[in-house]
């Protein structure tokens, strides 16, 4: 059996600061950043909205496209968003129902 992997783009309130990031657990993961539980980026940054994300059947494919979005261009991100998640809506509570 496969495991899960996911590449997800959070943003903050204002929708000014981008961050991209890889799990095996996109729920708590993202519970662990709205709540702060983690020192470093998101937490300084306030991030706590997701906005996009992508699911693999593996983490070496998950890993390799976090490196493809982190060398990318904002504006590559902003427009996977865009055509993802029109509004920008938080899809937090999509993922834990």
């Amino acid at each position: 059996m496969t495991k899960q992997s996911f590449v997800y783009i959070m943003t903050n309130y204002n929708k000014t600061t981008l961050y991209t990031g890889v799990t095996n657990n996109l729920k708590r993961r993202i519970y662990e950043h709205k709540n702060k539980l983690i020192d470093g980026f998101t937490k300084r940054y306030n991030i706590t909205f997701l906005v996009y994300y992508e699911c693999f059947d593996n983490i070496q494919e998950a890993i390799l496209r976090e490196k493809q979005l982190k060398g990318g261009s904002r504006q590559k991100k902003i427009d996977l968003i865009n055509d993802f998640n029109p509004e920008w809506k938080d899809l937090y509570t999509s993922i834990i129902d």
